[in-house]
């Protein structure tokens, strides 16, 4: 063996006697088992420098020491300082993760499709004055959600006098006053329906029915029903929407201002005709 390496060693086994007492054996042993392969590592590596060769075989020996022992923490300098990559148990899953996991847990449930036909289960009634189709309208149509108001007391409310009621903000703010959650809007024709507010009448219709909801229209002139009644209304006049069929292409009225011709259907277009420079709740 050659004497940089014996020095080596001893360096070594002196540094080991004095850092861990309790290794020197174990030490010595393997230190002594790999002499003859670390010189001939030695010799072998002629185009390195001495002083270079030397030091890489102390690593070596020492790499081959510690595996010896099995201590593979001391095997090589860099492995401590190597960080761990394992992840923490608790560590959070990715938000693509999250989101690839199970995408319908966030999807909003489907509305049901309406029924292509539905007519509400309402208390009819006739207005008690002539100025009070507003308050008896607004009446019918609570009554199909089960909500019993006199006329007197949503005349007080509409503030209905004998001019009459003033629009369909006011029927909005009544029925909003009286059905949970305030689902009513008002919708305004100023000039004659456009196809798009037909379109929307009619959705709104359904909707309101499917809910269980009378809806409550400001009408004025003239309309005829399917069944070729004419309906006039000069003055202008409330009524009750409280069914429909066809998907909400004809709609079931019921109308206060004569008890013996209670309700009748007419077509929505025609309706939204009626509705012409007025509005409706719904």
């Amino acid at each position: 063996m050659e004497d940089p390496v014996k020095h080596t060693l001893q360096r070594q086994l002196r540094r080991l006697a004095t850092e861990r007492p309790y290794q020197i054996v174990a030490a010595s042993a393997a230190a002594l088992a790999i002499a003859t392969t670390t010189g001939a590592l030695l010799t072998t590596a002629d185009d390195a420098p001495a002083g270079q060769r030397t030091a890489t075989t102390v690593a070596e020996m020492r790499s081959d020491v510690a595996a010896s022992r099995g201590d593979v923490r001391d095997a090589s300098p860099s492995a401590s300082a190597t960080p761990s990559t394992a992840a923490p148990a608790t560590s959070a899953a990715s938000p693509a993760a999250k989101a690839s996991s199970n995408p319908d847990l966030t999807r909003k449930p489907e509305r049901p499709k309406p029924p292509a036909t539905k007519v509400l289960d309402y208390d009819y009634e006739a207005q008690n004055t002539y100025y009070n189709c507003g308050p008896a309208a607004t009446r019918n149509a609570l009554s199909a959600a089960g909500i019993d108001r006199t006329q007197e007391e949503l005349g007080a409310e509409l503030g209905t006098t004998e001019m009459g009621t003033n629009s369909a903000e006011d029927t909005t703010r009544a029925l909003n006053a009286e059905v949970k959650g305030s689902p009513y809007r008002t919708r305004m024709f100023p000039g004659a329906p456009s196809p798009a507010q037909m379109d929307r009448l009619q959705a709104d219709v359904v909707k309101a029915i499917t809910d269980g909801r009378g809806v409550v229209a400001n009408v004025v002139g003239d309309a005829t029903d399917t069944d070729g009644g004419w309906h006039s209304y000069g003055g202008g006049h409330y009524i009750a929407v409280v069914g429909y069929k066809d998907n909400g292409r004809t709609v079931r009225i019921a109308d206060s201002a004569n008890p013996a011709d209670p309700s009748y259907w007419v077509t929505t277009i025609d309706l939204a005709n009626w509705i012409t420079s007025r509005g409706y709740s719904a």
